[in-house]
């Protein structure tokens, strides 16, 4: 049996044992396993990992372990750019578009509200997740860390929170997206694109008492849904105007 000396930074120790959090620990194994599998094995996915050094030299996934080596794993790093060091950060994406698993439908909402592309379904299967994530290089957002462990999984994040606010903040901080939203140009319920309608084309399909008070509208072609600036519209803007003060943005 071989043993190697670990140590966990940052956020990553939201996922180890209490035994390990927040410092250097042994850790023996048997034969010669890649990083990958070792990190995997301690419950830390490999979707979680910006930069890793084996005795102070950056390596990849792969590199196996054979034992006495001193291992560092480190998570996403938001204002230091690792670009031309770290072997293991995926290639940076041009635009951010994302899946969730069947736990996550109202984060998949408030995504589509503040104006990202948010695949949802309450039947997806775990397969399906996987295969919708790698063909549109989509974020698998997830509490299954086993799922994120799928080495075909290049982007993904495991939401910690299990409060929809508050998993909405935790996604907009860990991919630094505070510069990115475009509020209500998203239907929250099928996820289409919304388009500026007259009020004539839609006056039939409103309640009464809006289409005498309200003149601008917004309708998804997808599911025929009609959008207004209501009350509701209001809730909405203070919504997100709380969830960007909990997001800690570099």
């Amino acid at each position: 049996m071989n043993c190697v000396s670990v140590r966990f930074y940052g956020a990553l120790n939201d996922l180890l044992h209490q035994d390990q959090k927040y410092r250097t620990f042994s850790h023996a194994f048997n034969g010669h396993p890649s990083v990958k599998d070792l990190i995997e094995s301690l419950g830390v996915p490999h979707t979680e990992v910006d930069l890793l050094l084996i005795d102070g030299q950056s390596v990849d996934f792969l590199r196996q372990l054979h034992g006495g080596e001193r291992l560092t794993v480190y998570p996403v790093f938001k204002t230091l750019d690792i670009s031309t060091i770290s072997l293991v950060r995926p290639a940076p994406l041009a635009e951010y578009h994302f899946t969730l698993d069947v736990h996550l439908g109202k984060l998949a909402a408030y995504l589509r509200m503040v104006g990202f592309d948010a695949h949802y379904s309450n039947t997806a299967y775990k397969n399906q997740l996987v295969s919708d994530a790698l063909t549109d290089s989509r974020i698998l957002l997830t509490f299954d860390s086993e799922l994120l462990m799928r080495k075909e999984v290049r982007y993904g994040y495991l939401v910690r929170s299990r409060t929809p606010a508050l998993q909405l903040a935790e996604v907009l901080e860990r991919f630094q997206l505070g510069d990115q939203l475009h509020p209500f140009e998203k239907c929250m319920r099928c996820n289409g694109d919304l388009i500026a309608v007259a009020k004539e084309a839609v006056f039939s399909s409103l309640p009464k008492n809006i289409g005498e008070t309200m003149d601008e509208f917004h309708l998804c072609p997808t599911c025929g849904r009609i959008y207004w600036k209501g009350t509701h519209f209001r809730r909405m803007n203070d919504f997100i105007q709380q969830v960007m003060e909990k997001s800690q943005f570099d």
